[in-house]
């Protein structure tokens, strides 16, 4: 197959399988959004899920946010790992929120990355499901299966980016990167993984995972 079949099978396969996926991390709001993104660095979904509504029920508001101490921020959002880190983040981006956007979440790349513990890919998940601008976040997820699938060199997220970007229309983007995600969590993980199971990989997955 070439990459652009490889592509028209990779999305028929996941619009089948998952249509209308949802956004993994529970919110409200751009803000609530931006926060659970920040903390899912180096956790799990399930594992933030679990520790933002014992933040939200101090501080779901910018204002609120700042309010508190960052170690008490700290001690709330301990068991997502990177808490020294994460909670000057969220207290920091909390801050520039208030100051400089009128309390609102900004909606521009360039403004959001601005933000302290707001990298291109936590960006580009608020921008796409905030927001409905079209991103394509790239997780290990998405990285780990564009490369096998054969849609991209695996040199860095970046280049797998790119290359999606290029092989995926524009206005499916949005969904298309969440459909991923759920594909990589339930058929295509990164141990344990049988090639021969995975109902894109046995179809168009590099012959270096056969070997």
């Amino acid at each position: 197959m070439t990459k652009k079949e490889k592509a028209e099978f990779v999305a028929k396969t996941l619009n089948s399988l998952y249509p209308l996926p949802a956004i993994p991390l529970d919110h409200v709001d751009p803000y609530t959004l931006l926060v659970a993104v920040v903390l899912s660095a180096q956790c799990t979904d399930k594992r933030v899920n679990e520790i933002t509504p014992l933040l939200f029920a101090k501080a779901r508001t910018p204002k609120q946010m700042v309010a508190l101490e960052v170690e008490e921020i700290r001690e709330i959002i301990k068991p997502c790992g990177l808490s020294p880190t994460k909670s000057k983040g969220i207290h920091g981006l909390s801050e520039i929120i208030l100051r400089d956007h009128n309390g609102q979440v900004p909606n521009t790349f360039e403004e959001l990355e601005a933000l302290p513990s707001v990298g291109h890919k936590t960006a580009s998940v608020v921008m796409s499901q905030a927001f409905g601008v079209p991103a394509f976040p790239v997780d290990t997820h998405i990285h780990r299966l564009a490369w096998r699938w054969g849609l991209s060199t695996g040199k860095s997220v970046e280049r797998t980016e790119t290359d999606l970007k290029r092989l995926f229309p524009m206005e499916t983007w949005n969904v298309l990167h969440l459909q991923i995600i759920y594909f990589g969590r339930e058929y295509c993980p990164a141990k344990g993984h049988d090639p021969l199971k995975c109902p894109i990989c046995k179809e168009i997955g590099r012959k270096e995972m056969f070997r």
